[in-house]
């Protein structure tokens, strides 16, 4: 692994890159941020969708809420990758090749 400015390495899915700089900060608090809203909408979808089958008139709404309530558990780890993915964009670029 390599080392940056401050000597600490950096790899994916450290549980420490988020307080490696203010940049490294900022990026974890809108990921979160994202990923919170991405979770609270699509238990939101699950549950109106639920809540639609009841009816034999809303199943096809309902059906839809539960499509896209999946693609949006789909974008909780694309999130998470971004996130890991944008700290080494900050920092360390030889940790990519060495895996």
């Amino acid at each position: 692994m390599s080392q940056n400015a401050k000597g600490r390495k950096m790899r994916l899915f450290n549980p420490e890159n988020h307080v490696k700089s203010d940049r490294h900060k900022r990026l974890y608090a809108y990921c979160e941020l994202a990923y919170t809203a991405v979770d609270f909408l699509a238990a939101a979808l699950f549950v109106i969708g639920s809540i639609l089958f009841f009816s034999a008139q809303t199943t096809a709404l309902g059906t839809w809420l539960f499509l896209v309530g999946s693609i949006l558990f789909g974008m909780r780890p694309t999130i998470r990758l971004y996130r890991e993915l944008g700290y080494l964009r900050l920092g360390d670029y030889d940790d990519i090749t060495k895996g």
